[in-house]
């Protein structure tokens, strides 16, 4: 096979393979991400047969690990959608911090129903509710869409049991609860940032330059609105939170209970066993069931059937991702890379951070951007000396902002919020960059302290 300097060319060339598949053919990133692994393979003179094997075991072992946990992450964010725990969760925070401190609530609902539910649903959700509170609190649109936005997607792509975060922590080998806990704190710094400090930015600069928004349709939206509050039965606020804590509790008390407690002991065992990822993950499941069950409309096993209809590309395009990953390291792309990086001197987390942002920026996908980074950066961040949790977040971070119209995401918020191209950048663009940036920020302070927090090193 090929060595040197000429695995460099190759990967270049193959990743300008996998951005014209999908940006100027429009080929789903499943296929593309295929296409590119087996042309990284041919060019580097891989045998045929060796090929098919790689692509195998990285499909294979991507699923094996992380498979479970995302189908049931995703069925366990239907069961909040479907039992209208996201509408109770906005409500209550609308209601602590109403009038000019709307961009809050927003903001902490975003933050919360951004783990378990798609971002395309939590805008589809929102973005209606949120045009209305910048009717009625003359807050700007596009400030309160940043502050949604920016919260949702910081979770979204930094904090498990979301798949993107969940290739990371496979990849690099991560503790889910401790990776977990630290990317929750990055992506609430962020959101403060990005969402609130940026947001907030924002509407200074609308009523400074008196734009002002168009709301035709919103009486519809309010009357809906109403008659379905008054014939639907919700749950509480209490039990809306419960679905998505009760198993990313089970995860920290598996991760952290044994940094705690006595080793060997029965307590251990069963905090092993209950804080596994994919046990945890079917105890929140089981549980979000029941506690939903008096408020859904439809049986629990068309929720769970409409999940798995909805899981299916996620893993097809994630079991892809780990193929290519798998390629990268089995031709030695992957080490000469690192290998070569490492004599310019760039501190490993703001490397990390700056490749994922080139390929999120030059091909729209954080979750190709954060496995192909993640995959590439492996034998980088193992011999650096650096948390690889850190370096994990940091990955994570750099598929947050500079979302261009190449993405989808771009023209879900444009049509959804229903704001111009120009506000979309504003907002979604340069909020999600800043929101991205902050988080990098907030890993850099904690590598300062990484021999002294847990979990860490």
């Amino acid at each position: 096979m090929i060595t040197g300097g000429w695995l460099i060319v190759i990967f270049l060339i193959a990743i300008a393979i996998l951005l014209i598949t999908i940006i100027k053919f429009k080929v789903n990133a499943f296929i593309a991400l295929l296409v590119t692994t087996i042309g990284t393979g041919l060019m580097v003179r891989m045998p045929v047969s060796d090929i098919s094997k790689v692509i195998g075991n990285g499909f294979g072992n991507t699923l094996g690990s992380i498979g479970v946990i995302i189908g049931l992450g995703v069925m366990l964010g239907r069961f909040l959608y479907e039992s209208g725990g996201i509408e109770v969760i906005a409500d209550t925070f609308l209601k602590k911090f109403n009038g000019s401190k709307s961009r809050i609530a927003v903001a902490m609902a975003g933050f919360i129903t951004g783990i378990p539910v798609f971002g395309d649903v939590v805008h589809i959700m929102y973005a209606p509710m949120v045009r209305v509170i910048s009717k009625k609190t003359k807050v700007s649109i596009v400030s309160l869409c940043c502050a949604t936005v920016c919260a949702t997607v910081a979770t979204g792509a930094m904090v498990i049991p979301t798949p993107n975060p969940m290739a990371v922590a496979e990849n690099l080998h991560l503790d889910y609860g401790v990776f977990f806990l630290y990317a929750a704190l990055a992506g609430l710094f962020g959101t403060l940032v990005g969402g609130l400090g940026y947001g907030r930015f924002l509407d200074w600069q609308d009523r400074k330059n008196h734009h002002e928004y168009a709301f035709e349709d919103i009486e519809d939206f309010e009357k809906e609105s109403e008659t379905s509050a008054a014939g639907r039965k919700v749950p509480g606020f209490g039990v809306a939170v419960s679905i998505l804590m009760v198993p990313i509790m089970l995860i920290l008390l598996g991760s952290f209970g044994p940094m705690i407690l006595p080793e060997g002991g029965t307590i251990i065992k069963i905090l092993n066993f209950i804080g596994d990822k994919n046990i945890a993950m079917l105890i929140g499941v089981i549980y979000a069931a029941l506690v939903s069950l008096p408020y859904l409309q439809k049986p629990v096993g068309d929720v769970m059937n409409d999940a798995a209809g909805q899981v299916g590309l996620v893993l097809l395009i994630t079991g892809s991702g780990g193929a290519f990953g798998k390629m990268l390291q089995s031709t030695g792309i992957a080490d000469y890379i690192a290998t070569s990086l490492s004599q310019f001197h760039i501190p490993v987390l703001v490397l990390c951070f700056i490749i994922a942002q080139i390929l999120r920026c030059a091909q729209g996908s954080t979750g190709v951007a954060l496995i192909t980074t993640s995959s590439m950066f492996a034998p980088l961040i193992a011999a650096s000396g650096i948390s690889p949790v850190l370096c994990g977040i940091a990955i994570c971070a750099g598929g947050i902002g500079l979302s261009l119209p190449n993405d989808s995401g771009f023209w879900a918020i444009n049509r959804f919020y229903k704001i111009s191209v120009e506000d979309t950048i504003r907002a979604w663009t340069i909020g999600g960059f800043v929101t991205g940036v902050a988080a990098l920020v907030f890993v850099c302070i904690l590598s300062l302290f990484q021999t002294h927090l847990p979990g860490l090193l």
